[in-house]
């Protein structure tokens, strides 16, 4: 299960609306024991894809390497990634997959006409060969 505190959540929902129409990222920080994961902080990334931005997100490993040590400064851990949707179903591609870590929770944003629609959260498994749906709570206090 991956819970997201109120006010990481919101920055994840302001950064996709900001970049909208095209494909948001992002780092959840926060805290992981065992299966249960705990987003305190979201850490807004850019789109390094040189492409259409809107079909596709890239992070730069410096990127996800800068909001890792942020988070260990912090006594926190890289709990996972954030993307999103353009108008379409927050649904794990096999781009994503392809592209994923298993040790990472891959929240996915949809973003319909630049508003926020629904989300889901993805484990992928150890090969990168399919990724199941994850809880995904938000912690409302």
């Amino acid at each position: 299960m991956i819970r997201i505190e109120k006010n990481a959540w919101k920055v994840m929902l302001d950064h996709a609306k900001s970049i909208y129409p095209n494909e948001c990222c992002g780092a959840m920080l926060g805290n992981v024991d065992g299966g249960d994961k705990l987003v305190r902080t979201a850490v807004p990334l850019d789109n390094a894809f040189g492409g259409s931005q809107a079909q596709r997100y890239e992070l730069r490993p410096e990127d996800l390497l800068r909001a890792d040590r942020e988070a260990r400064a912090k006594g926190m851990d890289l709990v996972g990634i954030f993307h999103s949707h353009p108008d379409c179903d927050a649904y794990f591609s096999e781009t994503d997959l392809k592209n994923s870590c298993p040790w990472y929770s891959f929240v996915v944003l949809s973003m319909r006409k630049g508003e926020f629609d629904h989300a889901n959260s993805w484990l992928p498994n150890p090969e990168q060969t399919a990724a199941d749906q994850e809880h995904l709570e938000i912690v409302e206090d």
